[in-house]
């Protein structure tokens, strides 16, 4: 019996690399996949470099004033200067192969949903460590050693149950407060919540009362703003004590923390900064000696605090 013939999809005119065809589409549904995933993009500081392993942001202090005597001489006054280097973590991968003799035996298409799957990986990963980042941001000291500068902010609900949706609105314009105090922009403010604090939330007659200017929707379910705050639904806050560990490897730990108390993150996107050296990106190596073809989904970047006074976690006694 003869051998069957074979109609490679991913050939052009049924010749050349059997992936011709794939990889267009494949890079394109994982970069959409990580979009996805990803809350954090956007609402954060990112800088992208050419070359190194870090990267510096100069961060200074406020200027003095003082009332002049007449005839003193005017010699200048201080201003403090301060860093912060963000170090680019090991290279982040998401790998998949696929044999050539179980693609065509295969009766469905398997690449839409590994391109989905490594996608959402990377995507989780990164907000994983940004939010994770941005609660350890909220209990760092300040960067600029002067007494009108600020640190980062912890705000207690003043119980150990999971707090209700009237709670977390108080919490929110509390925090709204300390950030007016602490001279930080007033757009662009978000909060980070779970799905069990957002529909609590999205339960508040405080929040949604129409009467008092609330926004959202009881019937569709959610919560768009509360004091200034846009809120961000998502299931990549850190609820566990996250030490070293698979998602830790690479990165020196910096991400690590014990966040079992946290129920809900505010921020300013000024708080903490993404060093990226290695954008995402795609590779595909069809392998003869291994008759089958490697994919590996990829990105090295870095993330590190800025300015601790813009980070405020919320969290339980």
């Amino acid at each position: 019996m003869a051998d069957a013939t074979v109609s490679r999809l991913g050939q052009i005119n049924g010749a050349g690399d059997t992936d011709a065809l794939f990889l267009k589409v494949f890079s394109g549904e994982v970069m959409t996949s990580f979009e996805q995933n990803t809350v954090m993009m956007g609402r954060h500081q990112v800088r992208t470099i050419s070359n190194g392993k870090s990267a510096q942001f100069p961060v200074m202090g406020r200027a003095s004033a003082e009332y002049h005597t007449p005839g003193a001489e005017i010699t200048g006054g201080t201003l403090k200067h301060a860093e912060r280097v963000i170090t680019i973590d090991d290279l982040l991968i998401a790998p998949q192969f696929i044999s050539n003799i179980d693609e065509a035996k295969n009766h469905y298409d398997v690449r839409s949903v590994y391109s989905t799957e490594m996608g959402r990986k990377l995507g989780q990963t990164m907000d994983k460590h940004l939010l994770q980042l941005g609660c350890l941001a909220a209990r760092d000291t300040k960067t600029i050693d002067d007494s009108d500068q600020n640190g980062g902010t912890q705000l207690s609900t003043g119980a150990t149950t999971a707090p209700t949706g009237d709670t977390l609105a108080d919490m929110a314009f509390d925090s709204a407060q300390i950030f007016d105090e602490k001279d930080v922009p007033e757009d662009e403010r978000f909060l980070f919540v779970r799905p069990q604090e957002f529909y609590a939330m999205a339960r508040s007659t405080k929040i949604l009362n129409r009467d008092w200017g609330g926004e959202g929707s009881y019937a569709g379910g959610n919560v768009i703003r509360v004091a200034g705050l846009t809120i961000v639904k998502t299931n990549n806050l850190p609820s566990t004590n996250v030490g070293a560990g698979t998602l830790q490897a690479g990165t020196g730990d910096k991400y690590a923390g014990d966040f079992s108390k946290t129920v809900g993150l505010m921020m300013h996107p000024s708080a903490i900064g993404t060093v990226k050296l290695l954008d995402l990106g795609l590779e595909s190596e069809y392998q003869i000696n291994r008759q089958g073809t490697l994919l590996v989904a990829k990105y090295a970047v870095g993330h590190g605090i800025l300015r601790p006074e813009s980070a405020i976690e919320l969290v339980t006694a």
